[in-house]
């Protein structure tokens, strides 16, 4: 049975939701299980998840008509969208990046601590402070608006969940890193990434010993 087939057989109201939640994945990529609802204080289930994944297979079979690749992980509860085309792929600018990658390595550090949610608590000092302890900032610094845009931005994806009611700041928010930035980053990335850490850290060793001796001469 062809998409168009299993979506004639949709009521009213799964048409509506699979025009609402197919342009959402368009624009967010990702979604998870489980949200952080700020209205109560704690993490419940997604609805919107849920409900994707009672259309997933008709879902699935419309986005592979248009080049789009619709999966799931049902272990850490992951839909992801991903184009099959470079143009349709969105840039990060270099903080942003930089940022992502630092949450990626404290979800590495602690999400076997956390409970079956598969979430990781942080917050924005938290992360900048481990950037500026890598050496990621230009001058050890970061701006407000540096900040603000990363956490929107990967907010936006559903690879981070500011768990506060109030707007993003610069100053410092509490937010959930995702599961789903697995799928962003991925173990063999997150290696290659320490090394280069590494490696860096190592170079300024040296540097700095060759300008010791430099000096003592």
């Amino acid at each position: 049975m062809s998409w168009s087939e299993q979506y004639e057989k949709l009521t009213a109201y799964e048409k509506i939701e699979f025009r609402r939640l197919g342009n959402y994945l368009l624009s967010h990529t990702y979604m998870v299980r489980f949200v952080y609802d700020t209205g109560e204080g704690t993490t419940l289930p997604n609805g919107d998840y849920n409900t994707v994944m009672r259309l997933f297979d008709v879902l699935q079979e419309y986005f592979e008509v248009t080049g789009w690749r619709l999966s799931k992980d049902d272990d850490f509860g992951i839909i992801s969208l991903i184009s099959e085309y470079d143009h349709n792929r969105f840039r990060l600018d270099r903080f942003t990046t930089l940022f992502l990658y630092v949450c990626r390595l404290i979800y590495e550090e602690y999400r076997e601590d956390e409970n079956s949610y598969h979430v990781v608590k942080t917050d924005t000092a938290a992360v900048v402070e481990k950037m500026k302890t890598l050496g990621l900032l230009k001058g050890g610094k970061s701006t407000q608006k540096e900040r603000i845009d990363a956490q929107r931005t990967l907010a936006h994806f559903n690879l981070i969940q500011k768990m506060e009611t109030s707007q993003w700041s610069g100053d410092g928010n509490d937010i959930l890193i995702l599961p789903s930035i697995l799928y962003v980053i991925d173990n063999q990335s997150i290696n290659a990434m320490k090394e280069e850490l590494d490696e860096m850290e190592i170079g300024e060793e040296t540097e700095d010993e060759n300008t010791e001796e430099a000096a003592a001469d």
